[in-house]
């Protein structure tokens, strides 16, 4: 394929030092969204122009989507690409392990809804579209030895909610009070001489009636509303510590022949 970068002039790259700039900056969306971190840069094997840009996405950016350079622009720290977001986070899975076969690209173009332009289906499976491994091929006979690592960050969820609700109960309470009445009781003295008087004042012979008023106590029942104590939710942070697996994947180099 012989797709070349579509940039400004002013801001072509067309060196593979320019090129090199480009790792790990940010790679952004139409509105100006954050997609991920470039991860690399592909490089047509033919003409050796820049052709897909592998930019890591997914929460921890463990996940590699691929970006055609076509239209791509710098931006202030970085480059944008006229895509949303989400339509690069959907785009074929691609295990590029270095090179694109002719398939792994006509998905891409598809999803992308690009033309191939010249692609040729029947071309060699080597003048795909390779990897640009820094230093690079245009360079010198050296070679790049890549891991990758694990990069664990933490996610607030919510894990539930609690409330305080206040209800009414009503219980019987039984008490005892104690109270007093008066009740009649007739008295009889005899008469003598120190009550004689009090006997004799009066008619000899006349009708009396006399009148006592009789008094009781009764338990009155009165309720007050007293408060008893205040009830309050708070919230205390936990601190664990929780392991995390995950697979790496690290690049080997073998030698072959030489000394």
């Amino acid at each position: 394929m012989h797709q070349s970068i579509h940039i400004k002039e002013e801001e072509q790259m067309n060196t593979t030092q320019d090129i090199q700039t480009m790792h790990g900056q940010t790679l952004y969306d139409n509105d100006g969204g954050k997609i991920g971190e470039i991860a690399d840069i592909y490089m047509d094997r033919a003409s050796g122009a820049p052709e897909w840009i592998a930019v890591k996405t997914g929460m921890f950016g463990n996940n590699v989507s691929f970006v055609p350079m076509r239209e791509a622009s710098r931006s202030e720290d970085g480059l944008r690409v006229p895509y949303d977001k989400s339509l690069v986070k959907d785009a074929p899975n691609v295990d590029a392990d270095g090179e694109l076969s002719p398939e792994e690209e006509r998905r891409l173009y598809e999803h992308y809804s690009l033309e191939f332009g010249d692609f040729d289906y029947d071309r060699d499976y080597e003048t795909g579209t390779v990897g640009h491994d820094t230093p690079g091929p245009n360079t010198d006979q050296a070679m790049t030895r890549s891991e990758e690592e694990l990069r664990v960050g933490k996610a607030q969820v919510e894990t539930g909610r609690a409330r305080l609700r206040k209800f009414v109960t009503t219980e019987q309470v039984q008490t005892s009070v104690p109270v007093q009445r008066e009740e009649v009781r007739i008295e009889r003295e005899p008469i003598t001489d120190a009550n004689v008087g009090d006997a004799m004042d009066g008619p000899a012979i006349s009708e009396e009636e006399h009148e006592v008023t009789l008094y009781a106590e009764e338990p009155v029942v009165e309720k007050r509303v007293v408060p008893k104590e205040r009830v309050r939710l708070d919230k205390e942070t936990i601190a664990e510590e929780r392991e995390v697996s995950e697979e790496v994947r690290k690049e080997q180099i073998d030698t072959e022949g030489g000394r």
